[in-house]
């Protein structure tokens, strides 16, 4: 039987925007001796030519490892988000800040690869592509992009600014929770709608010999807990060139416009600025997110540019899900997204 969670959800998680707009709970900003410890640890990595992907016993943050694992806490059983602030990107190139990152993540847990092309650590910048294409994704566009959760059911989404936009690209979060807790008051029979499967596209990243698009729920509950999986919409639209049988419902519809439209509420959602040098870490069960359009500039080297790394915890960190979405977790426990023959 679905578990389908009938009550208000009261977990730390099941925040409104407004309420943690100044909250530092979501901000950590790095002291002048973490952030001489993780340069340290870059200088070790790279006295070594040590290459991504390597250990974290190539990055070493004896001190700071312990603060780390603080704050990701908070992303796991706390909020759902952090924000760390205070890298001073000046100071390094892109490739520094990408080592940076990537030694920083696998402290944290195991990323995995992201797309058929097997990529570990992303990069989320505009290759001209646009959602109109059936075979893009929202990272690879300059196109405002409505609340979702990532592809994979990854336990920690994050994100590291090397460059901002010219212009929009602002971030916003909402709590799946507190967005749940709006529709059960609202709209209870869209609740059961969207506890039930949907086709989604991958949207060319299916692994090889797989049928190129998947079923899951929207949302899906174990132990009282839920987890959201909902795609960005165009997943679901363009799925339907396999198939007529495929397409959305009218009542999928209607679910997916109601549960945007709450979201889009300004009294849930958190809005930020990343600054050159952020990171941004968020739960990727309970914490859906959305990007403004953006501008870029026209010098190539200016243009906005995000490294994104999907992140599986060690047992005994990440949060256990309905056995559904447990089903689909075995691709993040088995490294990812699986490189296709054709990207070799």
């Amino acid at each position: 039987m679905v578990e389908i969670i009938r009550e208000p959800i009261t977990s730390s998680d099941a925040w409104v925007g407004p309420d943690i707009q100044g909250d530092d709970r979501w901000l950590h900003q790095l002291s002048d001796a973490e952030v001489e410890e993780i340069d340290a640890a870059l200088q070790v990595a790279k006295a070594a030519g040590s290459q991504i992907p390597f250990s974290a016993d190539a990055f070493p943050i004896p001190t700071f490892k312990a603060r780390l694992d603080e704050l990701m806490d908070r992303v796991s059983n706390g909020l759902g988000v952090i924000l760390i602030r205070g890298i001073p990107r000046d100071r390094y190139t892109d490739e520094e800040c990408g080592l940076i990152y990537w030694g920083l993540g696998v402290h944290i847990g195991s990323p995995v690869s992201q797309n058929g092309r097997g990529h570990l650590l992303g990069h989320v910048t505009d290759e001209g592509k646009t959602l109109a294409d059936p075979n893009a994704r929202g990272y690879q566009t300059k196109n405002r992009l409505d609340f979702h959760c990532d592809q994979l059911p990854v336990d920690v989404l994050g994100l590291f600014c090397l460059r901002g936009a010219k212009s929009g690209g602002t971030s916003y979060l909402v709590s799946a929770p507190a967005v749940h807790n709006v529709m059960l008051a609202e709209r209870p029979d869209l609740l059961d709608v969207l506890y039930q499967p949907f086709h989604v596209d991958w949207r060319g990243d299916h692994p090889d010999g797989a049928q190129p698009w998947y079923d899951v729920p929207m949302l899906t509950a174990h132990d009282g807990r839920i987890a959201a999986r909902v795609t960005n919409r165009s997943f679901m639209e363009s799925v339907s060139r396999y198939s007529d049988d495929l397409a959305l419902t009218d009542a999928q519809k209607e679910a997916l416009d109601v549960f945007q439209e709450i979201s889009n509420r300004k009294e849930l959602r958190l809005m930020m600025d990343f600054q050159p040098g952020d990171m941004q870490f968020v739960n990727n069960h309970t914490i859906l997110h959305a990007r403004q359009a953006y501008e870029d500039y026209d010098d190539p080297a200016r243009k906005r540019h995000l490294l994104r790394v999907w992140i599986g915890l060690p047992e005994g960190k990440r949060r256990p899900l309905s056995p559904v979405l447990d089903e689909r977790y075995r691709l993040v426990a088995t490294g990812g997204i699986p490189k296709q023959a054709a990207a070799a």
